[in-house]
C-alpha cells in the first residue's frame, strides 16, 4: 500500500466522500495530514511540537521491567497544532480511506486545486 496523505474534507466532493477520511499520493505522500475548507481552500494541519517523548521510571504506570529501552511513552505538552495554507497547483485523486460496500468499485474522484482552491471535482 505505501504511504499516502490523509484528507479531511467539509467541502462538499459528492456521495461517498462525506465525513469520510480520504487518501492520496498526489500530495507530499509523507504521511501528512490536510483539511479542505468549505469554501475548497486546502490546508495542512501540523501537530509536530504537541507531545514529549518522557522515558518511564520503575513504578510508573505502563512501565515493563522486560523492556529496558522501550520504555518511553508520548505525553501532550499542553501546546497547539497549526494550519497552514497549500497553495497547490495541481490536479489530485482522492479515494475514502475505508470502503465497505463491497458491490461497488471503490470509488475517487480528481480534484483540482489551483493556488489551493478547488476550481473542479469530476469522480472516476
Amino acid at each position: 500500500m505505501g504511504m499516502f496523505d490523509t484528507v479531511r474534507s467539509a467541502y462538499d466532493l459528492g456521495p461517498g466522500y462525506l465525513r469520510k477520511d480520504l487518501q492520496t499520493k498526489d500530495l507530499e505522500c509523507m504521511m501528512n495530514e490536510y483539511w479542505i475548507d468549505p469554501s475548497g481552500q486546502l490546508y495542512e494541519i501540523d501537530y509536530s511540537g504537541t507531545a514529549d517523548f518522557v522515558e518511564l521510571q520503575p513504578g510508573d504506570d505502563g512501565y515493563n521491567d522486560d523492556r529496558k529501552y522501550l520504555n518511553f511513552v508520548w505525553v501532550p505538552n499542553g501546546a497547539r497544532g497549526k494550519i497552514r495554507p497549500v497553495y497547490v497547483t495541481k490536479a489530485v485523486v482522492v479515494y475514502p480511506a475505508k470502503w465497505d460496500a463491497y458491490y461497488a468499485k471503490w470509488p475517487s474522484c480528481i480534484v483540482t486545486f489551483v493556488h489551493g482552491i478547488i476550481t473542479s471535482v469530476t469522480h472516476v
